[in-house]
């Protein structure tokens, strides 16, 4: 886990847009034109225009009604949450499925990119910060799934949804973990939220934000120090700001939102 390197220093001023701090010089604006059901051609697509042709938008770009609401009650405010993948483990070099056991520790380059990480969002300011709990170690041999137990590796690969052992579904399971994870963040005190967990949970908690089911599983990557961001009206209603961002991982970028 990389929660024991990442430490927040000084708190950042709120912005209404996402930036980062990147020495690169700014591209031309370009002005885009649509034709919709309603639009004439060469409409400029003006605020105004989507906000009354709902055949363009559906509806959602006020950010009303945009998604179904995770709290399912009113929030005191609007949120924002940014999840970080943790560092490369020794199970993540390995290609192998971690679970919730900590047999798996971070490998030297874990620690270099939990520590990327720290420097990237050292400018950001926290209320809370939420860590994915781990078991303690079991006394459990390691196996290769793939020789001993093909037919369920096989599921696990191209059918997780429908992966079971014994009865128990546990990318199924894991979606309901998801969803209560995202009530207690968002009914938590505060605005501005850290949330440093695994690979599986966080597609989980990507995925169930956006509305996607258990069989979307594989449809969502985030790489080792990866961070996303979500933005929740006080409906708990969520926007994906950004997604596995990792130009901190090449070079000092910084990250400013």
């Amino acid at each position: 886990m990389i929660c024991g390197v990442l430490t927040f220093r000084a708190p950042l001023s709120s912005s209404s847009s996402f930036t980062s701090i990147s020495k690169r010089p700014a591209k031309h604006s370009t002005r885009l034109e649509v034709q919709g059901s309603n639009s004439s051609p060469g409409t400029p697509l003006t605020a105004e225009k989507i906000v009354n042709d709902s055949s363009i938008t559906g509806g959602a770009y006020d950010f009303d009604r945009a998604t179904t609401s995770l709290t399912q009650k009113l929030l005191s405010s609007s949120k924002k949450v940014t999840i970080v993948r943790h560092g490369l483990s020794s199970w993540n070099e390995e290609s192998r499925v971690q679970g919730s056991s900590n047999l798996s520790v971070l490998t030297e380059t874990g620690v270099r990119q939990a520590e990327r990480c720290r420097k990237a969002l050292e400018n950001m300011y926290f209320d809370q910060c939420f860590s994915s709990p781990i078991s303690r170690a079991k006394n459990l041999e390691a196996v290769d799934a793939r020789e001993k137990y093909p037919k369920e590796y096989t599921t696990w690969r191209e059918d997780p949804a429908n992966f079971s052992v014994n009865g128990i579904y546990p990318v199924q399971k894991l979606w309901g973990a998801a969803r209560e994870a995202w009530k207690e963040i968002l009914l938590s005190p505060g605005e501005n939220f850290l949330v440093i967990t695994h690979k599986s949970i966080l597609r989980a908690l990507i995925c169930t934000a956006l509305g996607l089911s258990p069989e979307r599983f594989r449809s969502i990557d985030v790489n080792n120090g990866g961070i996303s961001v979500f933005t929740f009206n006080r409906k708990g209603e969520a926007m994906l700001q950004s997604l596995n961002m990792t130009a901190h991982m090449y070079n000092e970028h910084i990250y400013i939102y």
